[in-house]
């Protein structure tokens, strides 16, 4: 077992020593402001002029943003660093190499794409136990390490077995796993020759440890929803659920009643609208699947259910097309008439960092300034073109994505003119 120093928590990111004034930038409400941004939070919003440079202090520095809408930055509750980008390399055919080389670069390449598309938080759920034992974990925590100051990363430990004989030594290790740093513990019940023993194991752990709980279930049997519903309510820091898939394929009195039992019980459900992670869901890779389907956002809602979205699988076994972008996730629920374009936003961004424990966001002075600029005026437009966008964490530009299109026509006599439209 690694020594938990190994990969130990990590002390905070310094502040970043230099003032940061956001100009001209368009809010959702539709106001024009300057964002002035120090020691990692929002100093103070005015409006457009208001924040003139000449008011920075020393070293301080301006990004114009006319012509962005500003937003408080997304987060990914849902991904799967250790298999990520999998689906075309050269072992595909078999199980994801499990060397922590391999696993650290997988887990450094997904973090670096997700967080050029805005989320500043990410939570990948990580396998333990197997041949790998706690390699992988290892490899994902130092990988924390390494992107620190660029987003913030954490890591769901993933047992495959909790009860029986079998599952002595993965519960073992899942004690194991929090000692070296996994802040939350989950699992997939649904794989467990006992899913509700596999329940309260991890709720047990999570109680001993003041643990947050994520679990990973397809959500298709609402015996077993009630149950995990009656024995998660009250658990702080929280119980979190998902894909869920599986409810979407419930007769609608059913999955009504366990949306009415799982808002009682205060448990967050996580979908996945870009694709449900069914390798994880089925006993073996090889074993039949049903088609993906996505959690009931708008009848979870309605009933009270916090409802978070993620992106799960990036191009890997269960997906191999996954792009990771929370946009357009939030976009699939929009246009699939789950929720409306600024609450399927709201799934992604302040319903996504609730459901992970973080602090609210808001473009308001005193907020964290974890903040993501799109190139548009209203959120549904900035949905269907996301292309220029620029990531903010902590107070610090971490990275900008910019798109121009260009036309022109190759038969036109005189050279080629090239028109250019700049990109959302």
């Amino acid at each position: 077992v690694p020594t938990p120093s190994a990969s130990a928590s990590d002390a905070p990111a310094p502040e970043p020593p230099h003032a940061l004034l956001l100009s001209g930038a368009r809010l959702a409400d539709g106001r024009t402001v300057d964002v002035r941004l120090g020691g990692g939070r929002i100093e103070a919003v005015g409006t457009a002029g208001s924040l003139a440079p000449g008011r920075l202090p020393p070293g301080g520095a301006r990004v114009d943003l006319s012509g962005y809408l500003l937003l408080p930055a997304p987060a990914e509750p849902h991904a799967h660093y250790d298999t990520a980008l999998t689906a075309d390399s050269p072992g595909s055919a078999g199980p994801p190499r499990s060397a922590p080389e391999d696993v650290r670069r997988r887990t450094t390449e997904a973090a670096l794409l997700q967080l050029g598309h805005g989320a500043t938080a990410l939570r990948t759920h990580t396998r333990i136990g197997d041949v790998a034992g706690l390699r992988s974990l290892e490899a994902v925590l130092l990988t924390r390490r390494t992107l620190r100051g660029l987003c913030e990363l954490t890591t769901v430990a993933v047992p495959r077995l909790l009860t029986g004989v079998a599952g002595a030594d993965g519960l073992a290790m899942l004690r194991d796993a929090v000692k070296m740093g996994a802040t939350v513990v989950g699992g997939c019940p649904d794989l467990d020759p006992d899913p509700g023993g596999y329940v309260e194991a991890v709720l047990d752990v999570a109680a001993e440890h003041g643990c947050a709980v994520d679990l990973h279930t397809d959500g298709g049997d609402p015996a077993r929803l009630s149950r995990l519903a009656a024995a998660a309510g009250g658990l702080r820091p929280g119980v979190t659920i998902g894909p869920c898939g599986g409810l979407g394929g419930l007769p609608y009195e059913t999955a009504a009643r366990t949306a009415d039992q799982l808002a009682a019980a205060g448990v967050t459900v996580v979908c996945l609208p870009q694709g449900n992670c069914r390798v994880l869901e089925r006993p073996s890779p090889s074993a039949p699947s049903s088609p993906s389907r996505v959690a009931p956002v708008r009848l979870l809602s309605a009933a009270g259910v916090a409802v978070a979205a993620g992106s799960g699988a990036l191009r890997d076994a269960a997906n191999p097309v996954g792009r990771g972008d929370p946009l357009e996730a939030a976009y699939l629920l929009a246009s699939h008439g789950e929720a409306a374009p600024a609450a399927a936003y709201e799934t992604v961004a302040a319903r996504a960092r609730k459901a992970m424990g973080l602090p609210e966001v808001r473009v308001e002075a005193g907020f964290p300034a974890e903040l993501l600029a799109v190139r548009g005026t209203e959120i549904a437009g900035m949905l269907s073109l996301a292309y220029s966008r620029v990531v903010i964490h902590r107070g610090r530009v971490v990275s900008r994505t910019s798109a121009v299109r260009e036309f022109c026509d190759f038969a036109a006599p005189g050279g080629l003119g090239l028109p250019r439209q700049s990109q959302g």
